[in-house]
């Protein structure tokens, strides 16, 4: 597509769009939700009519939303979601798919973590984003939906010693979640996905862009002129090499969250479904002992409302939800994590289980900057205020438009060229899952990344998907209410900055098919030695904020790990762990759609347990 062509597609969605007419009417998800004349939103524990639920989930995330749904549809089943945060319902920030960059780091949606001072940044401490409120950090994530590949998730299988962790297991239930819908610019989608992999009756939106960007026809033209970079029509197959379009979490032009599992009008009124907000989590509680088998069926938590100590009990389970940082943290706090770290604070050690918070991985990439020839960037939209605020009338009008798109309409997962010296420096070490799997990825950003009033950009973000590196969550006080240590430990394993290294020369070498003449001006990276890359990336790199594995399953009976493969934590009855923690491994991937796809599991798993129909 030539870049006329580009720029009538934008001047076209500019024009036409609020003269658009679309029978969809947008309905705040919350108003829905406190509509319910049943079930109840609490904003405080001082509107619980009980304290007692066969049920309590932490965390309202991807995976705490999702089990307090599959649970509640027995009528007969009574759940309580228990949040720290509050709605997310007041600003239309948390709505509008396009403004998700301005959601994290340091705002009211965020916990505003920061890691422990990394040596493989050069000392730096960076930002480490989780979301607070409905939603968890699927309300402020940039919304980017992938699965990984089928090695990533089939590693799983061979990670817990049990097979029914495997892809082809799996695969059922990443689509059971998923709500695949179709743009709601109009536009023929032949050939930008594969519908026979995707899930059309979930709660969770995923779309392909619902809007054009002027460098999208440069991207697939690249594919067709150099080899290295092939097309890839779906990359959520589990064969996920190659360049194609990007599925993202929205529904008709509206963020998907978590929050589709707990609005639906049906699950909304379910009268056995209580969510209390402002509910912060310290610990689960010891409530009895069998011989040498403890029971935590207990939850103690802070009303945030008036900082009152609470506790909570369940009859059947109390399931933790709460994410990759705060899940361990709770854990520790409860007396079951490494029992030097707990005697050193004074925490009376109940199960001695040395994995919990250990074993954190995440994903790191380093973005490079070209100045551009077109103003047709979001950096134009961006610093006019004229033109946002008619993208955002169009958007409130009618959810279409260029606000309706992530920040990217690509993306690309890859691998380092056989023929690469990389090989031979790590004697052919592998850091992937497998060869059908990438190292690293690629995103094509069309503006948002220079902080100027001038000039347009276009920003390509690199990162390594399949890192060796690994860190820990870890706490230093009694304190349950205190800020924990988050050391992801990112680059500290050498093999890992030379993927991004890589990654960076296989995106300028994206750059240099004929597609992109006349478009590129400067490139603001200039490093290119080793040497000269490796400092850019220790002074520029920061974390993809993808967390997994700090409660990681493992087989039944295993001196390492946290859960086992039915998510119950190892050595104790009546807690399990639901979110990104029991991830084994990190999928070469963003991780929203795994830990869909593990709460659906788990839920079923809990069903079947409890006799739940």
């Amino acid at each position: 597509m030539l870049l006329n062509d580009h720029r009538t597609l934008f001047l076209t969605s500019l024009r036409e769009g609020l003269r658009r007419t679309r029978d969809l009417k947008y309905i705040k998800p919350q108003a829905i939700l406190l509509s319910g004349v049943n079930g109840a939103i609490l904003h405080s524990a001082s509107q619980l009519s009980t304290t007692t639920y066969d049920f309590i989930i932490v965390g309202a995330g991807p995976g705490g939303s999702a089990v307090a749904n599959r649970l509640s549809e027995d009528a007969k089943t009574t759940v309580l979601l228990v949040e720290a945060g509050g709605l997310n319902d007041d600003d239309i920030t948390l709505e509008v798919p396009l403004l998700c960059t301005r959601l994290t780091p340091s705002t009211r949606w965020d916990w505003n973590y920061t890691t422990t001072p990394q040596a493989g940044l050069n000392g730096r401490s960076v930002p480490f984003p989780r979301g607070i409120g409905l939603g968890g950090s699927s309300a402020v994530n940039c919304l980017v939906y992938t699965r990984g590949s089928k090695e990533n998730i089939d590693e799983w299988a061979k990670l817990s010693g049990d097979e029914s962790w495997g892809w082809d297991q799996l695969l059922p239930y990443f689509k059971k979640s998923e709500k695949f819908n179709f743009p709601v610019d109009g536009h023929n989608i032949t050939g930008q996905f594969d519908p026979s992999v995707h899930g059309f009756d979930g709660f969770i939106g995923v779309s392909v862009p619902n809007a054009p960007r002027a460098i999208d026809g440069r991207i697939i033209q690249t594919t067709q002129e150099l080899e290295e970079f092939p097309f890839k029509l779906d990359m959520n197959s589990g064969e996920h090499l190659g360049v194609g379009w990007v599925q993202s979490l929205i529904d008709r032009g509206v963020r998907s969250s978590s929050k589709a599992y707990l609005v639906a009008p049906d699950v909304a009124k379910r009268p056995n479904l209580d969510i209390l907000l402002n509910a912060q989590v310290s610990r689960a509680l010891r409530t009895s002992t069998s011989g040498s088998t403890m029971e935590f069926k207990g939850v103690e938590f802070k009303d945030r409302t008036d900082g009152a100590i609470k506790t909570l009990a369940a009859k059947k389970e109390v399931i933790l939800s709460a994410g990759a940082v705060s899940s361990p943290v709770i854990l520790m706090h409860s007396g079951i994590g490494p029992k030097s770290l707990l005697d050193s604070l004074n925490i009376t050690t109940h199960v001695d289980l040395p994995s919990v918070g250990q074993n954190l991985t995440d994903h790191i990439g380093v973005s490079s900057t070209w100045s551009v020839n077109s103003t047709l960037t979001f950096d134009t939209v961006l610093r006019n205020d004229t033109l946002l605020e008619s993208l955002l009338e169009e958007w409130r009008t009618n959810k279409t438009g260029l606000l309706t798109v992530t920040s990217e309409n690509h993306a690309a997962f890859l691998r380092i060229p056989e023929n690469s010296s990389f090989w031979e420096e790590f004697q052919g070490q592998d850091p992937a899952a497998g060869k059908n799997t990438a190292h690293f990825e690629f995103l094509f950003q069309n503006g948002l990344s220079v902080k100027t009033d001038q000039g347009n950009f276009f920003n390509f973000p690199t990162g390594n998907v399949s890192p060796l590196s690994r860190g820990s969550v870890t706490i230093n006080s009694s304190d349950p209410f205190a800020a924990p240590l988050i050391d992801p430990g990112l680059l500290t394993n050498k093999i890992d900055i030379v993927v991004v290294r890589e990654a960076i020369r296989s995106a300028r070498r994206f750059l240099t098919a004929s597609a992109w003449d006349g478009y590129l001006l400067e490139a603001m990276n200039t490093a290119e030695t080793d040497d000269e890359l490796d400092e850019y990336i220790r002074q520029e790199a920061v974390s993809f904020f993808h967390p997994v594995a700090t409660a990681a399953m493992s087989p039944v009976g295993a001196d390492w790990g946290v859960v086992d493969p039915d998510l119950k934590v190892k050595g104790v009855v009546g807690l399990r762990v639901v979110d990104a923690a029991v991830a084994p491994s990190l999928p070469s991937a963003h991780t929203s759609a795994a830990v869909y796809a593990i709460a659906e599991k788990a839920s079923d798993l809990i069903k079947a347990a409890w006799g739940i129909i």
